[in-house]
């Protein structure tokens, strides 16, 4: 590489973590999440509109984002069930929080029950905007106000609802919810009349252009010394440790969308390349930037290039567990970047694009 990129090396625990989610059926799998399932499928969240999917496809996205993290059974439940008594975002209330808080514990358990309940019914946006302003007390403790009066959340539902909070986001979110949702948590409220262009569900699917920031704000409050260590640190941002700035997300993303829409130069890799590479030192986190990057390198015969690009690439979707450009699910952006990791490894990239429809991974 002309200039050294921040790519980060694959870890294997992590890929390993992540292989067997690939699997549709991983859930039903899962001792502690499988008996819940059934139960909530019985509710239609199959057939229920959420975002980028169904609300199926959003309940297991998040769960299976905790399930990478590591976090235990209330937290990795409270993803699986945290919109059922519907919540101020969605007016989907699969389960009546008047009459069948009991129905819930039975098949959750006391504690993840209320965590649901309180996610549900406590406003995640006084929720997000609080973290956001560091507004923790010294014990991680956090005061809200609920029905129009004080309710203080314990450290350890602080650090539970931030991880969830961080998996909601990333499993959602895209251009569509940037422009009908400007600025959240301060949200821009504007008539359809007047925007009725920006309502076009789903529109360009572009990743978003100011979310993955918040995500990484919400990430480094984990660090408070009233929350750290409650929870497993989610490894995304080297363990929320590192910082991406708004500026840097927003120059990423639309240097890399610059090349998906082929805005660059085509007869020859050279200016992709660079732009490409200029997303990836601007927002190192993602992967899809360094997907598309080492296909490039492949492309130009610079195939170590491409392996550490690949290595990266999958470093990052297996720390999210969902993806960042939403055109496809995450599974198929890993198994696309292991194509290309294969092929860098050894050298076997196709030189005629009708073979491209060929490649398959082997082992």
């Amino acid at each position: 590489m002309t200039m050294t990129l921040p790519l980060q090396p694959l870890n294997a625990d992590l890929l390993a973590r992540a292989l067997p989610l690939l699997d549709e059926e991983w859930l039903a799998r899962d001792a502690d999440l499988a008996p819940v399932l059934p139960v909530v499928l019985a509710r239609n969240v199959g057939q229920d509109w959420h975002k980028a999917g169904t609300f199926r496809h959003h309940l297991v996205g998040v769960a299976r984002s905790l399930a990478m993290w590591q976090q235990p059974r209330d937290v990795r439940l409270l993803g699986l069930l945290h919109s059922v008594y519907g919540n101020a975002f969605v007016d989907l209330v699969k389960f009546d929080p008047a009459k069948e808080r009991a129905r819930v514990r039975e098949i959750a358990g006391e504690s993840a029950e209320h965590l649901v309940y309180l996610f549900c019914t406590q406003s995640r946006t006084q929720f997000v905007q609080r973290v956001l302003a560091g507004a923790l007390e010294s014990d991680g403790s956090l005061v809200l106000e609920k029905d129009g009066k004080p309710h203080t959340l314990t450290p350890y539902e602080v650090a539970a609802f931030t991880i969830v909070s961080m998996a909601d986001t990333i499993e959602q979110w895209f251009s569509w919810q940037d422009d009908i949702y400007s600025r959240f948590p301060t949200v821009q409220h504007r008539p359809q009349a007047v925007h009725w262009a920006a309502s076009l569900w789903p529109g360009p699917m572009r990743p978003s252009g100011r979310m993955v920031s918040q995500i990484n704000a919400l990430g480094r409050a984990l660090q408070h010394p009233g929350l750290k260590g409650l929870l497993p640190m989610p490894p995304v941002f080297n363990g929320c440790t590192a910082e991406l700035s708004a500026t840097d997300e927003a120059a990423a993303t639309s240097l890399y969308w610059s090349v998906i829409q082929q805005d660059q130069p085509l007869a020859d890799l050279d200016v992709a390349t660079a732009v490409l590479e200029s997303a990836v030192r601007h927002n190192p986190w993602v992967g899809e930037p360094q997907m598309v990057l080492a296909q490039l390198y492949l492309s130009a015969g610079r195939n170590a290039d491409a392996a550490a690009a690949a290595a990266s690439a999958l470093q990052q979707f297996s720390a999210w567990g969902n993806s960042w450009d939403k055109r496809v699910q995450w599974d198929a952006w890993v198994a696309w970047t292991r194509i290309l990791q294969q092929s860098a490894t050894e050298g076997t990239w196709p030189e005629r694009l009708d073979k491209l429809n060929n490649v398959a991974l082997r082992g």
